[in-house]
């Protein structure tokens, strides 16, 4: 369900779980390429892998509290703090988790959700229920690529499906792309941070990249700037323009390294 990648020097580490986003399975690059920064990185799957379930139509908090606990106890983590990193469906769930659980001190989002996302989110008995889906919405650009950046409601409107961010005592970091078009990620990064503050929570750290599109990578992956969307089940616009998304990809792996090191150490 995992793997873990520590740094070739003696340790111990400070201890981040990465996750990714819809597609489901374990991608490790991301942990490998930051466990040469001096991090202990878990790569962590959470659905279509292994023994775990094949959709997404409810995801258990319990089960990334098994995976940070495991991390924390390691000999190798320095812990007691550990960090989460999450883009897209993975960035929803690291509010999520940070919202439930004590014991993050960090968490860098690139381009989550603050809302739940094509399925509920359960902790013991609570639940937040997924905002709702407005097909009505969705367009098609001229090449016939679906346009779903308009396809969700608001968790403005559907207040229940607002992940409970104002609990969490955890340091954030949001890298947004401002030309997201899987959905409305400076919108979400501004009303968590609107709830945070409003509940005097510490306000979080956003950062704003120009022309920058939803898959934000490590610095030189080309720019994924349409492809198919296993939750939609279409091809579907992701954004963003070349030379921008590319500075973008280099400067927020320098934030996302600076920002842990500063809160884990």
């Amino acid at each position: 369900r995992a793997t873990l990648f520590l740094p070739p020097e003696p340790g111990p580490y400070p201890g981040i779980v990465d996750l990714f986003g819809v597609g489901g399975g374990l991608l490790e690059y991301r942990a490998s390429l930051l466990a040469g920064k001096g991090f202990a990185v878990m790569a962590l799957a959470y659905y279509n892998y292994d023994d775990l379930p094949k959709g997404m139509d409810t995801m258990h908090v319990e089960y990334f509290e098994e995976a940070l606990n495991f991390l924390r106890n390691h000999p190798e983590v320095k812990g007691p703090g550990i960090g989460l990193l999450g883009n897209s469906k993975g960035g929803e769930l690291s509010l999520a988790v940070t919202s439930f659980l004590k014991g993050v001190t960090a968490a860098v989002i690139i381009n989550g959700s603050v809302a739940a996302v094509g399925g509920t989110i359960h902790y013991k008995d609570e639940s937040v229920p997924p905002v709702s889906l407005l097909r009505n919405r969705v367009k098609f650009t001229k090449d016939g690529i679906m346009d779903v950046i308009e396809g969700l409601q608001s968790p403005l409107v559907e207040e229940k499906s607002f992940i409970p961010v104002e609990r969490s005592d955890t340091a954030f970091l949001f890298l947004v792309g401002q030309d997201d078009h899987n959905w409305k990620s400076e919108f979400y990064a501004i009303e968590a941070s609107k709830r945070l503050e409003a509940h005097g929570k510490a306000k979080p750290q956003i950062i704003l990249y120009p022309e920058a599109g939803h898959y934000i990578e490590p610095p030189y992956f080309p720019l994924c700037r349409a492809a198919m969307h296993l939750l939609v089940g279409a091809n579907i616009l992701f954004g963003g323009e070349a030379k921008a998304h590319a500075v973008a990809q280099v400067d927020a792996w320098k934030q996302l390294q600076t920002f842990f090191h500063k809160h884990l150490g």
